[in-house]
């Protein structure tokens, strides 16, 4: 008796149901081994992750699933768009496709690579010694070139990188964007510069109890809305989130004494990313429809609460009180406008997890610049320190003192990881996109933020986001939101008016 389309999806579903098992116990493990994992066990784990996401790979391209896909496709073709029936055929197809042209080996290369050098990369960034990880990034690019080509593209290695992060987006998309941000930002920059001593932010510097800072931090994103009934907070080298699951979403933070910007703002940025996580529905968990629509959609969550709320006067005049209270000695004599004012201090810096809201984009720029020029071989590995040095007192204007906050500060690096990097600045944009909307459907925001609610925002993104995990391409995600495609003018708008501000710049220009 021939299979009802029902029966059908039903098998296509436990087929993907075994395939997101094996790639969440291979997260699970990575996130051992950036935690817990004691070095002695690099060689062994980096073999086990081999195994599962090669595993994980041959089952997902399996002739059956392809089968599947392509008798479902004939037989949904009239359900709605946006059915969770229709849209699991549609985003499996995409992936089908996408991993058919990547060989097992190859997937299994991948991720032994990726586990073998993140040790060293680490090692290499605490000796501040480039030469260290040299060879472990030779093969990641290597790597990343292989991918390149096996999946195709008419125009830019990039393409085809880019294509499995950002769906839709190209390298000449790409470009035209970052040229947009820099005709805004450089002058902004500049102006900020004249009237860098308008802000004082060395209470920043003045000493902060790391074990107190971990556990406001955790109270704060436990407000945010991050369920710690599903999820926990650790410490690692490289910040993240990671999920295995619906019920179980972790983030990591890291500390420090002297500078305290790092743990709190750390800690929200990941919980925006776990929220998103915890907020999609069950009813597509363990499909390809769970996760993130795009890096640059889940940047997106991450870069919203840490910046466009947590960055906020109405964030700061809720919580500075308690924070006042928890570190009195550090803020003595520092009132909340003044510390709303410091943590936005803009100037350029070396780090870009520290970076502020206005240089942060240049960032993201060197790195999209460096690896184009990495995958289509016109840098050299070993000249890429230089060439990093060299970009960023161009963009930035600072010389890089060591290769630990050059082109070693990065963990994406040590993953065979091209194309993620520019999913931050469309995070970025599509975050303050959000947020205009946000404000349009919800006026009394920012009165709800400075009184410590914070549900009915997490609502809007639970309900206007999360919830669709995979099921739309970034821009089908935002014209269903904000009524239009992916525009920059929100993002440039927010920071020439909030910066202006702060500076007191000339309000005719911004």
């Amino acid at each position: 008796m021939a299979a009802n389309t029902s029966d059908k999806l039903q098998q296509l579903k436990e087929l993907l149901a075994e395939v997101t098992d094996l790639s969440r116990a291979a997260a699970l493990l990575e996130w051992d081994q950036e935690t817990y994992m004691p070095p002695g066990g690099v060689q062994s784990r980096a073999e086990q992750l081999s195994t599962l996401l090669r595993l994980s790979h041959v089952r997902f391209t399996s002739d059956e699933v392809g089968r599947l896909i392509g008798e479902l496709e004939d037989e949904l073709g009239g359900r709605p768009f946006d059915s969770d029936e229709a849209s699991l055929v549609r985003v499996t197809r995409r992936d089908y496709d996408q991993a058919r042209k990547l060989p097992p080996d190859l997937v299994a290369e991948v991720a032994r690579a990726g586990s073998v050098a993140r040790p060293v990369w680490e090692k290499a960034r605490h000796d501040e010694n480039f030469g260290l990880f040299a060879p472990y990034m030779e093969k990641n690019v290597e790597l990343n070139r292989r991918i390149a080509d096996a999946i195709g593209y008419e125009d830019r290695p990039y393409d085809a990188l880019l294509d499995r992060s950002e769906p839709g987006m190209t390298t000449a998309q790409l470009e035209a964007i970052f040229a947009e941000l820099k005709k805004a930002i450089v002058p902004l920059i500049a102006d900020i510069a004249r009237h860098a001593d308008a802000i004082d932010d060395r209470v920043l510097y003045r000493g902060f109890d790391p074990d107190l800072q971990v556990s406001y931090a955790l109270g704060v994103v436990k407000r945010l809305g991050y369920d710690l009934e599903r999820g926990r907070q650790d410490k690692s080298t490289h910040p993240f989130s990671t999920a295995f699951g619906p019920g179980d979403v972790r983030i990591t933070t890291r500390v420090s004494r002297d500078f305290f910007n790092e743990c709190l703002f750390g800690s929200i940025h990941e919980s925006g990313h776990a929220m998103y996580n915890q907020g999609m529905g069950h009813d597509i968990d363990r499909t390809p429809l769970w996760g993130g629509a795009s890096p640059g959609v889940h940047e997106s969550q991450s870069r919203l609460w840490e910046n466009l709320v947590g960055r906020s006067q109405p964030f700061w005049r809720h919580f500075y009180p308690s924070l006042r209270s928890v570190f009195p000695e550090p803020l003595q004599g520092v009132d909340e406008e003044g510390f709303y004012r410091a943590v936005n201090r803009a100037y350029p810096s070396l780090i870009r997890v520290e970076a502020d809201e206005v240089t942060y984009n240049m960032h993201v720029l060197l790195r999209f610049e460096l690896e184009n020029q990495l995958l289509e071989g016109t840098l050299k590995v070993k000249d890429l320190p230089e060439a990093w040095n060299a970009l960023f007192k161009s963009y930035l204007g600072l010389n890089v003192p060591n290769d630990r906050e050059g082109a070693l500060q990065d963990i994406h690096w040590s993953y065979v990881s091209f194309g993620i990097f520019p999913g931050y600045t469309i995070g970025n944009l599509i975050g303050a996109q959000l947020m205009e909307k946000i404000h349009t459907d919800m006026p009394d925001l920012d009165a709800q933020i400075e009184t410590g609610q914070f549900a009915s925002l997490l609502g809007w993104l639970r309900k206007n986001v999360h919830r669709h995990g995979r099921k739309f391409t970034p821009n089908e995600l935002m014209e269903r939101a904000t009524g239009q495609p992916l525009t920059a003018a929100p993002w440039i708008a927010y920071v020439q008016r909030k910066f202006g501000a702060l500076y007191a710049l000339h309000a005719g220009r911004y």
